[in-house]
């Protein structure tokens, strides 16, 4: 049976293991997404962004430390409750040490990210809700770090996912976001199992094509220091959002 996001219990989200798989060393492949996004933004004016939006932020840290340095406020919306508790404790009792190493890297390639980390995550606001609901055209930027791919195994939920993650933004808006190629179905620790949608750059550009205007989809090869998923990489998009058909 096809796995859809619903069936998911993601207040079950296995933080510790998750962090400890990825996020507790940097990563040739954060490396490379961080270089691509720290291009994308260094073309945006210093804090020149409003609202911006994490959708469906996770644990993740690096996404909110690169939109710091364009934006006012970054919303990092986020449904399942593990997730949500962690970065509330990130923000309000001081972030791990672990980040630091990526915190460097994204002020060396823009200096404009502030130049602490507390700083960088200072603009944050955790908000607990299902990204699916966002308002339309509500933000100035959106960014997404393996979310839509990672949250069904149904073809159809990812480019649902997409539209809503496109069209949160206004038209002339940002777009910039990183998917796992053909991420199957994984595992996270010992047991937990969760849904994959394996997607490619065609399909990436397929979807958003319709959406978007100046789109430029790119990608990255497996990281072999990172647990084998059984992805073969790393999709990386940035694009302007489009007037709604």
């Amino acid at each position: 049976m096809t796995t859809h996001n619903d069936d998911v219990d993601w207040d079950g989200w296995p933080v510790s293991d998750y962090l400890a798989e990825n996020y507790r060393a940097l990563h040739p492949s954060d490396a490379a997404v961080i270089a691509h996004h720290s291009a994308f933004y260094r073309r945006l004016a210093p804090r020149g962004i409003g609202r911006s939006v994490e959708f469906g932020a996770g644990p993740n840290l690096y996404p909110l430390i690169l939109a710091s340095a364009v934006s006012r406020r970054v919303d990092a919306v986020e449904a399942g409750a593990g997730n949500v508790a962690y970065l509330e404790r990130q923000i309000l009792a001081g972030p791990d040490a672990s980040w630091l190493p990526f915190h460097s890297l994204c002020r060396r390639l823009n200096p404009e990210v502030p130049p602490t980390l507390a700083g960088a995550l200072a603009p944050v606001e955790v908000v607990r809700a299902d990204v699916r609901e966002l308002e339309p055209g509500s933000y100035e930027l959106a960014s997404m770090h393996f979310v839509a791919e990672g949250a069904t195994e149904d073809l159809g939920e990812f480019t649902d996912f997409c539209r809503a993650f496109a069209r949160c933004v206004a038209p002339g808006g940002h777009l910039v976001a990183a998917f796992m190629e053909n991420m199957p179905t994984y595992r996270i620790g010992p047991a937990s199992r969760w849904p994959g949608c394996p997607v490619d750059t065609r399909v990436v550009s397929q979807v958003f094509a319709p959406l978007t205007g100046e789109l430029n989809v790119t990608r990255i090869d497996a990281d072999p220091t990172l647990p084998d998923y059984g992805d073969s990489g790393m999709v990386l998009l940035t694009a302007v959002t489009a007037d709604p058909p």
